[in-house]
């Protein structure tokens, strides 16, 4: 027996002794002459059935949050104004967010919307016959799929009147159909097949149709500032696609800040030193991480990193060796070993392996949402017969030094020369790598333009 069938007759035991108490109650209970009393009796001015109910629904309660917590996934979905802004004098945390975004300094930044492939949807949240609206490198697209079961993604506005594809929007077997008047739009091509109320459809009838690919449970698209086809294709998880590996959970952050600084982290070896080693349970707010509270448990981290070579040139490794020392001892049971494969600019795939916790896959995706705003989410694959409880808590624990990140990239510049030490070498090569995701036609932000608040 496994740990998950294990647990869920632990659940039902748990749940029968409970319910049986419950029965108890209602029954008659003795005093010390044998003499039979009843619930009345035994705990005078209290009625026997609401306080029945009362326990009833509070076992009821634990039961369904025990039940969450050792089968149901992690979902950790923050709002954009949820992580890395102080909230102070009596503002709110939208407030503040947009206050910072306001007056923040950007600096001389890169071009913002690197060429690669980048998530756009978690392929679970998309069922057949079922459209999706997703905002991505600045524009509003339709994800549908079809009844044939392939997912399809293009431009969300109609090229008729304007109206949003997916707001309203019908699937109709692999075409997408106008909510407005009815135009039906192929998601193969993104031609458009039929106008009900029009004898002919115009040959230039079409929707702009992204190239896309579903993998490893992601619905990834393609964007090429100058319109070029995919260069590379995104790596199978082939664990994932047999099932041995599956679905644990995921967390959504968004960071307002350009899309380079997150990869960048990779390669910026010394900050792991000062901003990652104190414990987890520190939490996110960078000051107090340092409290000498639970100075006694730290995070020791060794980390290397280098660009893969041809034909992987669009690719980069990080090699992570981590363990936990409690009061300085290293708690070797804990030593966790993995490697970070990053594939083009928006994707990374965390692998983890560990001697009694098993294995299993991260997959960190960042997507730009608009140019300074990009949406980030960590999506937990792990070996089936492993207690959901393992990647669970992995998966917590990397949301928890992830956030330690946002509060640092949320509230920064991009600094285009920095002033390095010999130490932070790696830094600079990792943006030389960085550049052969830009060209010479790539969008910049010449003027910041103001956003919508949070």
């Amino acid at each position: 027996m496994d740990w998950q069938n294990l647990l869920k007759v632990a659940a039902a035991v748990a749940l029968g002794v409970a319910t049986c108490t419950l029965v108890a109650l209602q029954g008659h209970t003795q005093n010390s002459a044998g003499r039979q009393l009843s619930w009345e009796d035994a705990v005078p001015g209290v009625p026997t059935w609401p306080l029945v109910c009362i326990l009833g629904g509070l076992t009821a309660v634990a039961m369904r949050w025990l039940y969450k917590l050792l089968f149901c996934p992690l979902e950790l979905l923050r709002a954009p104004e949820d992580v890395g802004y102080i909230a102070e004098d009596g503002r709110s945390k939208a407030q503040a967010a947009n206050q910072v975004r306001r007056r923040r300094k950007t600096g001389e930044l890169p071009p913002v919307y690197p060429n690669g492939w980048f998530r756009v949807l978690d392929s679970h949240l998309l069922h057949r016959g079922e459209v999706r609206n997703a905002s991505v490198l600045g524009e509003q697209v339709a994800v549908f799929r079809g009844h044939s079961g392939e997912a399809h993604v293009v431009d969300a506005y109609c090229p008729h009147l304007g109206a949003n594809l997916a707001v309203g929007g019908r699937v109709l077997g692999d075409c997408i159909e106008c909510p407005f008047h009815g135009w039906q739009f192929q998601g193969s091509d993104g031609k458009c097949v039929r106008i009900p109320y029009a004898e002919k459809v115009p040959e230039i009838a079409k929707v702009h149709r992204w190239p896309s690919c579903e993998v490893n449970g992601l619905i990834l698209v393609w964007f090429h500032c100058e319109g070029k086809e995919p260069e590379w294709t995104v790596p199978e998880q082939e664990e994932i696609t047999s099932g041995k590996w599956v679905y644990r959970g995921r967390t959504e952050h968004f960071i307002n800040a350009h899309i380079q600084e997150i990869p960048e982290n990779a390669a910026d070896l010394a900050h792991l030193g000062h901003l990652h080693t104190p414990s987890i349970t520190s939490g996110v707010d960078l000051r107090h991480i340092n409290s000498k509270t639970w100075q006694f448990l730290r995070h020791d981290w060794k980390v290397r990193w280098e660009p893969e070579p041809e034909p992987n040139q669009h690719c980069s490794q990080m090699f992570v060796r981590h363990s936990l020392t409690v009061f300085g001892l290293r708690c070797s049971l804990l030593d966790v070993h993995v490697v970070a494969r990053q594939v083009g600019p928006g994707l990374v795939f965390l692998l983890f392996n560990h001697a009694f916790l098993g294995r299993g896959l991260l997959v960190h995706c960042v997507t730009p949402v608009e140019p300074l705003l990009q949406c980030v989410t960590h999506t937990m694959f792990y070996q089936s017969n492993m207690l959901p409880l393992v990647p669970k808590f992995i998966l917590r624990a990397e949301s928890i030094q992830f956030e330690r990140d946002v509060m640092v990239w949320n509230n920064k510049r991009y600094v285009s020369k920095p002033l390095l030490v010999k130490e932070d070498q790696a830094i600079q090569k990792h943006r030389r790598w960085f550049s052969q995701f830009y060209s010479e036609s790539s969008p910049r932000l010449k003027l910041r333009r103001h956003t919508l608040d949070f």
